[in-house]
């Protein structure tokens, strides 16, 4: 059997004495879209959280690649998120103030490539994502959804093997909630990149190859029946 890309095994974590993850654990394919669901505040995004070395669990383990994230130094991880794992969280978390260009091209920037091929590069994925209108525009100056697409293009534009997107569309009206998933999910399949997607909206959720479903800080798996 094919090892999996990602792997979250036994996974616990606790806030003071709020037991946010007990025993958790996901496993992620090669361009496999899986949405993660739940109440609020039954650990989904603390998942994510330790999933995408952003937070530490307590007890348990996540691998990639089958090497734990917890043998790697701090610059590996960091590494690790710049160039292997991309992000989209609920509000976009642009830098406000770069322009969506500028904002587009700095993963690459961080990584060490030069401004023009970097924001050529930005360029592009801003056409990919259908928001080259706003590349000069400052965050602050765009719509709730250009901003997510602009914050899909910064997450896509290293080729990521994994997408986080945290509640992507949690913040926006139905249309423009239903054009994020659609690019995400289609710019997703053409690179092959996975994802994992943590949303309480079951139409956010049809997007995906499977759900896994978190409740009082442990996954379950629906049975799926033909």
């Amino acid at each position: 059997m094919e090892t999996p890309l990602l792997q979250g095994l036994g996974l616990h974590k606790a806030f003071g004495p709020d037991q946010a993850l007990s025993a958790a654990g996901l496993e992620l394919g090669q361009g496999e879209i899986v949405a993660v669901m739940g109440p609020s505040g039954s650990g989904k995004s603390t998942l994510l959280h330790c999933l995408s070395g952003i937070v530490r669990p307590d007890r348990g383990q996540v691998l990639f690649r089958g090497r734990a994230l917890s043998a790697m130094s701090d610059i590996e991880r960091s590494a690790l998120r710049r160039t292997e794992f991309g992000f989209v969280f609920q509000f976009g978390q642009l830098v406000p103030e770069l322009t969506c260009l500028e904002n587009v091209a700095l993963p690459l920037r961080l990584g060490g490539m030069k401004r023009r091929p970097a924001e050529r590069l930005a360029e592009t994925w801003l056409g990919k994502l259908e928001v080259t209108d706003v590349a000069g525009n400052t965050p602050g100056r765009v719509s709730g959804g250009q901003g997510q697409r602009v914050a899909m293009a910064r997450a896509l534009i290293t080729e990521p093997s994994v997408i986080f997107a945290d509640e992507p569309t949690g913040a926006l009206d139905t249309f423009s909630g239903e054009q994020v998933m659609r690019l995400l999910s289609e710019t997703a399949k053409q690179t092959n990149a996975a994802v994992v997607l943590v949303t309480h909206e079951p139409r956010v959720a049809a997007y995906s190859d499977r759900e896994v479903i978190v409740r009082d800080g442990r996954t379950h798996e629906p049975v799926v029946t033909r």
